[in-house]
């Protein structure tokens, strides 16, 4: 909205007013904006939401201190949801097809984790919204995002040519004024399925490798295997995201840092200079998506404000569906998903540890006719619960691995 305003105010030669258009100004004014609604405008959501008796029906799970948060209000996630949404209309280029992307998403899994928490809070029905549902949902926004991606000719890399000896072609280019020659790189726009990959010299893979084999047709072929990994990505990030979201300030503290890592790939992506210094693909016009992830943090961290121990809100399946999707989508679209076991590990391990904990016990159960488990409790946060740690030492602890991993994450750009 403000590009458009900017637009019209340049007529007027306003000093300062080129600011609207940079990046960095833009993103700026979306994390303050964000800050300012979660934090503003919080308290007044969470007496209304306790007024309205929308609180959390905590069960019994045998937790130090779980039976005091009964009744704190939940359904915060629309706190968070209006931070994210309201900054990058105001801040963002509404043209831009991954701004749209990301909006999209936003507001898709926002509804998906909204009806969730309705069918748990207003129907009394625990376990809310079927799990078939939202399976279908998560894959449904799946294939919203490759069909744009496959479809939309503002996706596109820009890729160096190359000549028939697999060299790379150069050009020399005179300035005009002062005579002077540089030589560049060759370069060509075009659509692919390559992404990012880590610790490998050319930093990048093509999901048509895993169909090489079926020869000609694996050029349309990929695009089959480049949309399954998208719809297994999203489904995945979002449903650990989830689980994550079992004690206070954990999954909004862990997203709040793994925005801020894609926030730094996908302004160095969206770089050509960054790019590249740091031989990585560029994606233009990906920059723009820095705003839009600007307002997520600013959301994540004003939210902490309120979702800190003891929380006085709960983001409830309307935020953390919504957070873990949005991060999903965001690495798919700047071509980091590869990246996304590293920089997520905290996701990777509470969703690993569920999966552990219920196939373990199933084999038991079916092999001794008694179940048995690896973990006292999953996910795995609780399993450090019921051995006595404190809530808040869980969330500081899982917090400081997740920023270890958030470095790692951006050293790989130069690991090879």
């Amino acid at each position: 909205m403000f590009d458009l305003l900017y637009e019209w105010l340049k007529q007027f030669d306003i000093p300062g007013i080129g600011m609207l258009q940079y990046i960095s100004f833009r993103s700026s004014a979306a994390i303050i904006t964000s800050l300012f609604i979660t934090m503003g405008f919080g308290k007044k959501l969470i007496r209304m939401l306790q007024k309205k008796q929308i609180g959390e029906e905590v069960r019994d799970l045998g937790l130090e201190g779980q039976l005091q948060k009964r009744g704190t209000p939940t359904m915060g996630g629309i706190i968070i949801l209006a931070s994210i949404i309201l900054p990058t209309l105001l801040f963002a280029k509404l043209n831009n097809i991954y701004i749209i992307l990301m909006l999209v998403t936003t507001v898709w899994l926002g509804i998906i984790g909204f009806i969730d928490d309705y069918i748990k809070v207003f129907l009394k029905d625990k376990e809310g919204l079927a799990g078939r549902f939202k399976i279908l949902g998560q894959v449904s926004l799946g294939l919203i995002v490759a069909a744009t991606l496959y479809l939309s000719p503002d996706v596109v890399v820009r890729e160096k040519v190359k000549n028939a000896k697999g060299d790379f072609v150069k050009e020399i280019v005179v300035d005009g004024e002062t005579g002077q020659q540089a030589v560049n790189y060759v370069t060509n726009d075009v659509k692919s399925t390559k992404t990012t990959i880590p610790f490998i010299k050319n930093h990048e893979f093509d999901y048509q490798w895993m169909v090489n084999f079926l020869g000609d047709s694996a050029s349309w072929i990929r695009w089959i295997v480049y949309v399954l990994a998208i719809i297994l990505i999203i489904t995945a990030v979002s449903n650990a995201a989830n689980l994550t979201d079992g004690i206070d300030g954990l999954a909004t503290g862990t997203s709040a840092i793994s925005g801020v890592t894609l926030g730094i790939l996908a302004y160095v992506s969206g770089n050509i200079i960054y790019a590249d210094y740091l031989n990585i693909m560029y994606i233009p016009h990906i920059g723009e998506l820095t705003v839009f992830i600007a307002a997520f943090i600013g959301a994540t961290v004003g939210f902490l404000w309120w979702n800190s121990y003891p929380a006085q809100v709960f983001m409830g399946d309307t935020g953390s569906l919504a957070l873990g999707g949005i991060l999903a989508v965001f690495a798919v679209i700047i071509r980091k998903e590869i990246l996304i076991p590293i920089l997520c590990g905290i996701f990777l391990v509470e969703n690993l540890s569920v999966i552990i904990q219920v196939s373990y016990f199933k084999y038991t159960k079916k092999k001794y006719g008694e179940g048995k488990r690896v973990f006292l409790m999953s996910p795995i946060h609780h399993h450090y619960q019921k051995r006595g740690i404190p809530e808040a030492k869980i969330v500081t602890r899982f917090w400081i691995v997740g920023i270890v991993l958030a470095v790692f994450t951006i050293a790989t750009l130069k690991m090879r």
